[in-house]
């Protein structure tokens, strides 16, 4: 038996660093593509000409993608094995960031949904790969450390990508330009918007360029295969006579725990420019706050690498976080008044959301191995189960834009709570459910 076509329990006893660095490099690359949505919204709302709702259709179109791709992503992986899977993705993606250079030219946003839903596509197809392969490649009550490692490099990725955009569409004289747009006469407003639009051609040219070669690295890479379809457990696995993945209640509650989540973090990342800019702050300044967010994420996720396991148990992390969340997000709509943090004068609130960075931190890192242990031969499609969840990310911030408009922007915070509170029962309770008719309860 060759390394390559070897179970998972035997590939953890191999060094795992050169596929943990891949996987770490592949988690970056998720990260600029997808973090770069909390600065396409604002900038596609002004160039576009969309309301709160419209705009939020970037983040519907990309993630929805999950929902599509998911199952057949397993079925895919199953059939070329991980890393040609993976090299596809790349490549799926690769020819959904080319459609924005015909979408630039005509100032197309149906056109820029589409190559964001192609996106979302080959991205589905890369997580439901990676995901595995940081919960499998070494000692299981470590995987929120690893999980953590990872988010690090997503969420540098999702600091860096804001900036660099910016760097390269936004011109210092924007922000008066935005604002003589209210005014000027629809000929000479709709040149100054083509113009706009336009400068997302030759970044996501580049990007294109970029993926595709990834694609080809990745194929050729030392990055083992996984079968998984040859071992009957993995990780304390369920000795039963499971026939499908929706026997797995804690996975299956976990799948849905991902979709709160995940639709509750990229709320607090995609909507705080506009957020900030309701409350009085100039666009040039907001367009800073999606970095504040996800640097408050990288603490939690330094902090997860320091004291789990050793001081925290990676539940234990998981049910703080999930408290702190639902406490920040009450304390949105609830907390008034302007303070002056980091050279920045804006609303309390504003870094009420900045904190949800920090209580999102453990939340992912704690649901996946709980969500898959146990699961064996089932851990691919489970796997891809856990990935349908993302689609949360496209439906959350779609309910949020709506609320926005018809109740404020404050007050739509207010689809945080249940999210949060659904997060706090599955890290009390619906984690260690063995049984869809009774709890069998095993303490992690």
């Amino acid at each position: 038996m060759t390394q390559m076509n070897m179970p998972a329990v035997l590939v953890k006893k191999k060094n795992d660093t050169v596929p943990i660095v891949i996987i770490g490099l592949m988690f970056f690359i998720f990260g600029m593509v997808t973090w770069i949505n909390a600065i396409l919204i604002p900038y596609f709302k002004i160039g576009c000409e969309l309301n709160n709702f419209q705009s939020y259709l970037v983040a519907f179109a990309f993630y929805i993608a999950y929902l599509v791709m998911s199952l057949p992503a397993a079925y895919l992986l199953k059939k070329t094995g991980f890393r040609k899977g993976m090299m596809t993705g790349f490549w799926i993606m690769a020819s959904g960031t080319l459609l924005f250079v015909p979408a630039g030219m005509m100032r197309a946003y149906p056109l820029f949904l589409a190559g964001l839903f192609t996106t979302g596509l080959g991205l589905a197809i890369l997580q439901t790969a990676a995901n595995p392969y940081i919960t499998i490649l070494g000692d299981r009550e470590r995987a929120a450390q690893r999980f953590s490692i990872m988010g690090i490099c997503n969420k540098a990725a999702g600091i860096l990508a804001p900036l660099l955009f910016a760097v390269a569409v936004i011109r210092p004289g924007d922000q008066t330009l935005f604002k003589e747009l209210h005014g000027m006469p629809y000929p000479e407003k709709a040149v100054v918007l083509d113009q706009l639009i336009r400068r997302v051609v030759a970044p996501y040219a580049v990007v294109t360029a970029v993926l595709f070669l990834l694609g080809l690295m990745i194929r050729f890479s030392p990055l083992p295969e996984i079968n998984t379809d040859e071992e009957d457990t993995a990780s304390g696995a369920l000795r039963t006579n499971r026939k499908s993945v929706l026997d797995f209640p804690h996975l299956v509650l976990g799948a849905v725990a991902i979709f709160f989540h995940v639709g509750s973090q990229v709320i607090a990342v995609d909507s705080i420019i506009n957020y900030a800019s309701g409350m009085g702050m100039p666009f040039l300044e907001a367009k800073t706050f999606p970095s504040y967010t996800l640097s408050a994420t990288i603490t939690g996720y330094i902090l997860g690498i320091l004291l789990i396991p050793r001081f925290l148990s990676q539940l234990t992390a998981l049910r703080i976080c999930t408290l702190l969340g639902l406490l920040f997000s009450c304390m949105i709509p609830l907390i008034h008044g302007e303070v002056n943090l980091l050279g920045h004068r804006t609303d309390v609130s504003v870094w009420c959301i900045v904190l949800l960075g920090f209580a999102n931190s453990m939340i992912w890192a704690g649901i996946w191995p709980l969500a898959l242990d146990g699961l064996g031969r089932f851990i691919k499609t489970g796997a891809s189960l856990l990935v349908m969840g993302l689609c949360g990310n496209a439906i959350l911030p779609l309910l949020y834009g709506y609320w926005a408009d018809k109740y404020g922007l404050r007050a739509a915070y207010l689809v945080l709570l249940p999210c949060y509170a659904y997060l706090i029962f599955y890290a009390f309770y619906a984690y260690g459910m063995r049984s869809w008719k009774h709890k069998t309860g095993i303490e992690k």
